[in-house]
């Protein structure tokens, strides 16, 4: 497996070996990693192996520093030949990222059958170069066969997800956070390292909403900002609030999805396939800070269908966001109707889908 040590490239890499494994129980699996992120928490948490390479992105802004970044792809060579004669892999799979590329080209070089995994509908620069080396090339959208010069390759199979998330039980989640029946449930995140923007907007929003009693809030606000965003509300009142719930990180984050009438955060490629796998209504707000704009694109495919709201950071307001909440929980036929639109979307079943491709070579 190889890809990027981020949770929107690794989640689907671990979902898809765990469903491997299920059927193949001595299947063994083996995470190829850039140094420079060996520390990641999902990686040391998965139990699998885990070998590092040299790789790294290339610096787009300055030319010069890319010497140094060309050395290292040459170390990668011997240290992925090294690592292949070592583990001997029946495929490789990658899910994008610096790392996939030069691993998915030297499995190709030695006839070792490829697979790659695109999380986004506007593909990353490292799969679509790597698609060449491929042999077949899922993806998590419709719209991505437009960005790929081989629609011979392609299979759409959605974004594998946690099983925790195809598991999930609405109603016991809500006894267990003890959320009212009567009440709108809310869940507030803009990822796992918090969204500085949203994170002040949803301060101020939960300021204004300090006295309402018929609406709970999950507000995780990543662990950088948290104690920020402890001291806002704290200053605020709003902390004094027993049903607004101001949490840093879970990894138990289906329970407060599972729980939630409505979803409000980023529009990242698996926040978007988890929404339709549970079948949630949310309000997206794509983070301008990405490349081509693809949260954007992300958020659209539930938009267009129905299932999601989007709303534009530049647009962002206390006061926007507060107006489009109460609108929605004064509103609870457009909220289902959105939550059946968002799940028609979904797809559980995409490790599945790659697994069976995977097992039939």
């Amino acid at each position: 497996m190889a890809g990027s040590a981020t949770g929107g490239h690794l989640y689907p890499a671990l979902a898809v070996a765990e469903r491997i494994k299920r059927r193949r129980p001595d299947a063994e699996f083996l995470f190829i990693a850039a140094r420079w992120e060996s520390s990641s928490d999902i990686l040391n948490e998965s139990g699998y192996g885990v070998q590092t390479i040299d790789a790294r992105g290339f610096d787009r802004s300055n030319i010069f520093k890319n010497f140094s970044v060309l050395i290292d792809l040459a170390r990668s060579d011997r240290q992925i030949r090294e690592i292949f004669a070592e583990f001997q892999p029946d495929f490789v799979f990658g899910t994008g990222g610096y790392v996939c590329g030069p691993v998915v080209k030297a499995a190709r070089k030695r006839g070792i059958p490829t697979y790659l995994h695109e999380q986004n509908v506007i593909p990353g620069v490292a799969n679509k170069l790597a698609e060449k080396y491929a042999d077949t090339v899922f993806v998590a959208f419709e719209e991505s066969k437009a960005y790929f010069k081989h629609p011979e390759k392609i299979v759409v199979t959605g974004n594998p997800v946690r099983k925790s998330f195809i598991t999930a039980g609405a109603m016991h989640y809500r006894q267990q956070l003890l959320i009212s029946p009567k009440d709108l449930a809310v869940m507030i995140f803009g990822g796992s390292q918090g969204a500085d923007r949203l994170n002040e907007v949803v301060c101020d929003m939960l300021a204004d909403l300090k006295d309402s009693d018929d609406l709970t809030v999950f507000f995780l606000t990543g662990r950088r900002l948290y104690e920020d965003v402890r001291r806002k509300m704290t200053d605020s009142g709003a902390i004094r609030n027993e049903k607004f719930h101001v949490i840093d990180y879970t990894e138990t984050i289906h329970e407060y999805y599972s729980a939630a009438d409505l979803v409000v955060g980023r529009s990242g490629a698996m926040t978007v396939s988890e929404l339709a796998v549970l079948g949630k209504a949310s309000i997206l707000i794509p983070s301008p800070n990405v490349t081509n704009n693809h949260q954007y694109y992300n958020a659209k495919t539930l938009a267009d269908h129905g299932g999601a709201i989007i709303m534009n950071e530049s647009e962002l307001t206390a006061a926007s966001l507060t107006n489009e909440i109460l609108r929605l929980k004064a509103n609870k036929e457009q909220l289902n109707r959105m939550a059946e639109a968002a799940e028609k979307q979904g797809k559980p079943d995409a490790a599945g889908m790659i697994a069976d491709v995977i097992l039939k070579k």
